[in-house]
Parts: structure tokens; sequence; C-alpha cells
């Protein structure tokens, strides 16, 4: 016996079910999830915040990379973290060659103030990348008059 597949009654037609095929599947998406960049390229990646009593914890998701291809950087308030992946599968049998190169980069930008930037560490471990961003001890007025002329 055959599947059977749910079949829907529309009462009206949207522009994005002309992209929709018999099966109710989603033809765009098919397409670009079988591009040469992967999904969780075009999404990002996932990241959670923590707060503790003197410090604020990151942690990002980034299974798949390597540690070199990971880069942290940390400038005017603002931490920026990043990962390149370069992936490229080769593979011939008798009359056939097989070539693929895929190349994407995930980037995401945190406000952070207050934290002690000489002090700030981090480490790879499973695919989960921790940043450890110690807050200051006092904080530093960052105000300043303006005259006007």
């Amino acid at each position: 016996m055959r599947d059977m597949v749910p079949f829907r009654r529309r009462t009206s037609l949207t522009p994005m079910d002309i992209f929709r095929d018999f099966f109710g599947r989603d033809l765009v998406d098919d397409f670009f999830a079988s591009s040469a960049a992967p999904m969780e390229m075009a999404r990002g990646f996932c990241a959670d915040i923590r707060e503790e009593e003197n410090e604020y914890i990151v942690e990002a998701e980034l299974p798949g990379y390597n540690k070199e291809d990971i880069n942290i950087d940390l400038v005017n308030d603002r931490l920026t973290i990043s990962a390149k992946k370069k992936e490229e599968h080769s593979e011939e049998k008798d009359n056939y060659i097989r070539r693929e190169r895929r190349v994407g980069q995930v980037c995401r930008s945190f406000i952070v103030s207050g934290i002690e930037n000489d002090k700030v560490s981090a480490k790879y471990e499973n695919g989960l990348l921790h940043v450890t961003l110690p807050k200051e001890k006092e904080i530093k007025p960052k105000s300043t008059r303006i005259d006007i002329n």
C-alpha cells in the first residue's frame, strides 16, 4: 500500500503556494538546503550569555570547527566571535571525478561594557566555545562635560 499524503483544502492561493509541489514540500527551501552553503552558515550560531557575580560567560555552539578557525575580538565594548569553515571533497572512480568545495563564515557580535579587557579568556572543547568576561571591579564613569561655544 502507498503512503498517504494529507491534502489541505485552500480557500485562496498565496504566492508561496506556487513554490510548493504536489507533496507539500517547499521547493525554495529544498533548493537552498542543497546549495553549497550549509544551513548553519546561513543562520549563524547559537550563543548563551550568563551573568555571574564577577563575570559574564558566553557559550557559543560551533560544532565542526577547529580552534584555529575561530576568531574572538573585543574592540570598543563589542565582542565579536567569527568562524570560517572550508571543506573540500574529492572522489575519483573509473571515468568519474567528483570535486566539491564549500566555504562559509559565521559571525555574531555582542555589546559588552564594564569588562576588564586584559583578563578575558576563552576555551574551546567539543564544539562549545566558552568566553569568560570578568567584570571591572570599579565602574569608571564614562561621562564628559561638553562646553558650548
